[in-house]
């Protein structure tokens, strides 16, 4: 009714008014798209099509779910003396309870704990991950008000369920929570201990939240914080005492960050986005510029770092294996810096100067040989290398990942078992994003 009430002289300049504002309207949403879509990165999470790297190498499809199917069937159901890592534990008001046990040093640790819901949820294995999540929420989630840990699990316990430690190593929670987000996206959200999103949440706020609180614990009067250095937005080795110093860069894990950037707590987007960011500019100061080999701890300068009780936190050990696939993956799903491709070049070669048959395990950064075994948890996440490598190498690592049998020997079933039974989940694009309800 305006347009008609107003002279003749102005209607001509409301026209324009009106035609410059919704020009400026339609700019905005197709920023906001593009925006959106930058964020989205160009990886499996933008276009929902992850590689199959065994099969680019001509396996059959066929092929390759029967051996993961054989390798989850050994490594959680297999001869409980000489094969199996998964044990059943009873039951309680939840159901029944089952654990992952490092049976070479006969404990269980939230390391382990965590990878097997991961592998139970990308597998569709709901009565194992709820099993396993009811032991740890059971046994190792500290939720005495008046504890230093308080929201946390303890990283590693006893057979029979009581504590080694009653603090946490980030790791564990970084794999629980993104399982539960993965679990709420793949079967939807239960009551109580399994409505999987609403505990995501909660361990992922008090990871970064958690106040510094002393207290009492088993191993003495300890003060546990947060998990993260907030002004360098990066994961802690862990949250208390001199390991709140330095960083571990096979925890840091920015494919996941970039998920809790979209799925977490809304005052905390911001932060797990900035560490993303953070991770992948930690992994170009963490690795050695020719071999492409990082320490397992580091100070937050990428640094290598000696302490007491690791012999091998300043060489590429045991830990260190876990940093390319973390890179990879996150190339993988992301996209985001085109940098991790030439690590992956990088580390690939290395151990291809040193023989893709014969290897060793531990080795300074600079690239001297310190360990002699060829181990499988290194050849797996080495084959995962090449979801961001370019170079022709890639296929020699999945080839020599696709040789490798299930590890069995006491010393290999859980860690290289883990680490094996995930690579060959990545390797196949099995291991997916399921975003939660």
């Amino acid at each position: 009714m305006l347009y008609y009430i107003l002279p003749v002289r102005y209607r001509l300049a409301l026209l324009i008014i009106l035609a410059g504002a919704i020009f400026l309207g339609s700019c905005a949403k197709v920023d906001t798209a593009v925006k959106a879509n930058a964020n989205a990165g160009k990886g499996a999470y933008a276009t929902k099509k992850y590689r199959n790297l065994f099969e680019e190498n001509g396996f059959a499809t066929a092929d390759i779910n029967r051996k993961i199917e054989a390798a989850y069937q050994q490594l959680f159901h297999g001869d409980s003396a000489s094969q199996a890592i998964y044990f059943m534990a009873g039951q309680n008001a939840n159901g029944p309870k089952a654990y992952v046990a490092d049976v070479y040093h006969n404990d269980i640790r939230s390391e382990g704990m965590s990878y097997g819901m991961m592998i139970a949820v990308q597998l569709n294995k709901k009565a194992e991950f709820d099993a396993l999540w009811n032991y740890a929420l059971t046994h190792m989630y500290v939720s005495n008000p008046n504890h230093p840990a308080e929201g946390y699990f303890a990283w590693s316990l006893k057979r029979d369920g009581t504590p080694n430690s009653e603090t946490p190593a980030p790791d564990g929670e970084e794999y629980f929570l993104t399982a539960l987000y993965f679990a709420s996206g793949r079967w939807g959200n239960g009551e109580g201990i399994y409505n999987y999103k609403a505990w995501a949440d909660k361990i992922l706020t008090t990871m970064r939240h958690h106040p510094m609180k002393t207290g009492p614990t088993k191993n003495g009067t300890q003060t546990v914080g947060n998990m993260v250095n907030e002004e360098r937005k990066m994961i802690l080795f862990v949250p208390q005492g001199a390991g709140r110093n330095f960083s571990d860069p096979s925890y840091h894990l920015p494919a996941f960050y970039e998920l809790w950037a979209k799925w977490g707590p809304e005052n905390d987007r911001a932060f797990w986005a900035a560490a993303a960011d953070t991770s992948r500019n930690y992994f170009q100061r963490a690795t050695h510029p020719k071999t492409g080999l990082s320490s397992d701890y580091a100070d937050f300068d990428g640094k290598p770092v000696t302490v007491r009780f690791n012999a091998n936190a300043h060489h590429f050990a045991y830990d260190s294996w876990r940093t390319a696939m973390n890179w990879s993956v996150d190339w993988a799903w992301w996209q985001k810096d085109p940098r991790e491709q030439i690590l992956s070049n990088r580390i690939q070669s290395f151990f291809a100067s040193e023989g893709i048959n014969n290897y060793g395990q531990i080795y300074t950064v600079d690239g001297k040989k310190m360990g002699n075994s060829h181990t499988t948890g290194l050849i797996a996440t080495n084959a995962t290398a090449s979801l961001a490598a370019t170079h022709p190498l890639a296929k020699d690592f999945v080839k020599a990942l696709w040789q490798e049998p299930i590890p069995d020997q006491l010393g290999e079933r859980y860690y290289d078992g883990l680490l094996y039974l995930m690579s060959l989940l990545h390797c196949s694009g099995q291991f997916r994003i399921y975003e939660p309800r």
